[in-house]
C-alpha cells in the first residue's frame, strides 16, 4: 500500500508541475485516502484489535 501512495505523490508531483490541476487533485484524494485506511489499521494493530500474520 506504501507503494500506492509514493506512486500517487509523483503522479500528483509531476501532475501538478504541468499544469494539470484536475488530475494532481485527483491523485491526492488517492493519496488521502489510502493514508487514512493505513493510519486506521495501523491503530488497529497497535491496540491490538486486530491480528495481522
Amino acid at each position: 500500500m506504501i507503494k500506492w501512495i509514493l506512486i500517487l505523490l509523483i503522479i500528483a508531483a509531476i501532475a501538478g508541475l504541468l499544469g494539470m490541476n484536475s488530475l494532481a487533485g485527483a491523485a491526492m484524494t488517492g493519496v488521502k485516502i489510502l493514508i487514512t485506511i493505513m493510519l486506521v489499521l495501523f491503530l488497529l494493530v497497535v491496540l491490538g484489535l486486530v491480528a495481522i500474520f
